[in-house]
């Protein structure tokens, strides 16, 4: 049988301390490390004149759901137990969340540099130290809710919204797209100020510091952001199941803004050599449970 993704607040002592040791194991392999490079390297924004896969574009579900799953393959060479869990943001909305407690995630960053200082991933722990993407410090960071300008949270209406459009996405497939579902819960908008950031983009600033920008795998709270938003696309496909699973369906053509700029639904996802028709159903490789 596959195994269960749990959510995080569900997660007993014994399997919090697992999967914490295998992502510290990881990174002392220097494997961890992989994994914020290869995000790094297709964060690409649809500004730029190239492929987009991971973000601002169609591929945005099917691309994650195989970078977590690369990930957990890694994390089970280690402790072939462990599952990555997923954080419903929807219900664990503030710091005090045991998510943030230190036997899993830690807590906020402190004072002006936002070093965070407690749980595992504390620099100070001589465990987790940042090497990819560096920039102020070797040390991760966060600002959780943003205290000196407070944000919040997506609430549970807003993923509703998005899980309402029975369209997967719609053209430009960029984050201009005013509709479909991809677009609305990766967050992308038009509107100014926090308004611009909607669900999985806003849960990216809630957490602030290294979560914000292309090396946010280097904050380990990433894969539970995005185990729930792959969690999320498998509950929108069984809404919806005489929806299109994926657009577009064919290459845009040569006349298109987006031609050789996204992925068709039968088309190579690089930096692998699979489709995103390959990833439609994932529960060959794991469940979800409650």
């Amino acid at each position: 049988m596959a195994p269960t993704r749990k959510n995080q607040s569900r997660l007993t002592k014994a399997e919090r301390r697992r999967f914490v040791d295998a992502v510290l194991k990881l990174k002392r392999r220097g494997e961890y490390d992989a994994f914020v490079r290869t995000h790094l390297d297709f964060y690409v924004s649809d500004g730029e004149s190239r492929l987009r896969v991971a973000h601002m574009a169609p591929s945005f579900f099917p691309w994650h759901r195989r970078f977590l799953l690369d990930f957990e393959r890694a994390l089970q060479r280690i402790d072939a137990g462990v599952t990555v869990p997923y954080w419903d943001w929807t219900k664990d909305r503030t710091p005090a969340a045991s998510l943030w407690g230190d036997d899993l995630m830690g807590g906020t960053g402190r004072g002006p540099d936002r070093r965070v200082t407690t749980g595992p991933f504390a620099r100070g722990s001589g465990h987790w130290v940042i090497k990819v993407g560096v920039t102020d410090g070797d040390f991760l960071t966060r600002d959780l809710g943003r205290p000196r300008a407070p944000i919040a949270l997506p609430t549970a209406r807003e993923v509703a919204d998005a899980m309402a459009d029975p369209r997967y996405d719609v053209p430009p497939y960029d984050s201009t797209a005013r509709a479909g579902f991809r677009n609305r819960l990766e967050g992308w908008t038009s509107a100014r100020g926090d308004a611009r950031w909607r669900n999985h983009n806003r849960v990216h600033r809630w957490v602030g510091g290294h979560m914000l920008g292309g090396a946010s795998v280097n904050d380990p709270v990433f894969w539970l952001n995005h185990a729930f938003v792959d969690l999320l696309w498998d509950r929108w496909r069984r809404r919806h199941p005489r929806s299109a699973p994926y657009l577009p369906a064919e290459p845009p053509g040569a006349g298109s803004s987006q031609y050789r700029r996204v992925v068709a639904r039968h088309e190579r996802m690089p930096p692998w050599d699979v489709r995103p028709d390959d990833l439609l159903d994932h529960r060959a490789h794991y469940r979800y449970g409650g």
